[in-house]
């Protein structure tokens, strides 16, 4: 058997890829290394100065890259979504579920309405875009045998957490359930899924420096004490960086990882083995 070049590979041209909370942290580094590797970009994020401005630089950079403003947990906005990257670039071929929150709040001290939204940012929002896109994957010709070449797979990514597996931290309660959750969903959706030639599979992050988390400048001398703690548990000696994710999710978008569905990539330096 002939294999293929490794440039090849990892050439993602002529593919459309959505990244939902594209606009930073995490979502950004992702949407880089896609583009990087040739992928037209749809940024789906609710904060329209970031989105406008992170869709800027990969433009400025020579990529293909378009924002709109969507609310993920919101079914008609998840549809302008994908048809406005349907119309825009003709394809999706990728699917990020990236968008995430991760308010600290205890049980006791946990209301309804942040219960509510915890999960449906989390996780109703990949069940919309993951249905949605998965539509247009199989109306573009990824439906039949996955017997076809692993080249036209259509890719679903689920961005979950180390906390997936183990609980990191008291007032994560519900971000763990919606990140467990989220995992069982790649599991299930793979399976369904796979007759259609779409890969499902997701990466677990660890300890990420983003604005998001304050790690890149703690606020408080608590926030300070929690970050020098959690170092303290990883082996590699480093939280991770942006880039970290971005190149294990351009793995799973790649033909790189062509026989691979349901499987999740823990990417934590280590700190579950303490």
């Amino acid at each position: 058997m002939k294999l293929t070049p490794l440039k090849n590979i990892i050439n993602l041209e002529g593919k459309t890829a959505i990244v939902t909370g594209g606009a930073m942290g995490i979502g950004f580094g992702i949407a880089y290394r896609l583009a990087e590797a040739g992928a037209k970009i749809v940024i789906a994020d609710l904060n329209e100065d970031a989105g406008n401005k992170a869709a800027k630089v990969l433009t400025d950079d020579g990529f293909k890259t378009a924002f709109i403003k969507t609310d993920v947990a919101n079914k008609e906005n998840v549809k302008e979504a994908t048809d406005f990257a349907v119309k825009t670039y003709g394809s999706i071929d990728i699917l990020v579920n990236n968008a995430g929150i991760y308010p600290i709040i205890p049980v006791m001290q946990m209301t309804d309405n942040d219960f509510e939204k915890i999960l449906a940012v989390n996780l109703r929002s990949a069940f919309l875009f993951t249905k949605a896109v998965a539509e247009v994957m199989i109306r573009q010709g990824r439906g039949g045998s996955p017997r076809f070449s692993s080249g036209v797979a259509g890719k679903i990514i689920n961005i979950t957490s180390i906390d997936a597996l183990h609980p990191s931290s008291v007032g994560l309660a519900v971000y763990d359930a919606s990140k467990h959750g989220l995992w069982g969903f790649t599991k299930n959706t793979a399976l369904e899924l796979a007759p259609h030639n779409i890969q499902v599979n997701a990466i677990a992050p660890g300890g990420i420096i983003t604005p998001g988390t304050g790690a890149e400048q703690p606020t408080t001398p608590e926030m300070e004490n929690v970050l020098k703690k959690f170092l303290g548990k990883i082996p590699m000696g480093r939280m991770g960086e942006p880039d970290d994710i971005g190149k294990v999710t351009l793995f799973l978008a790649s033909d790189l990882s062509s026989y691979m569905t349901g499987s999740q990539i823990v990417v934590d330096g280590g700190v579950l083995l303490s």
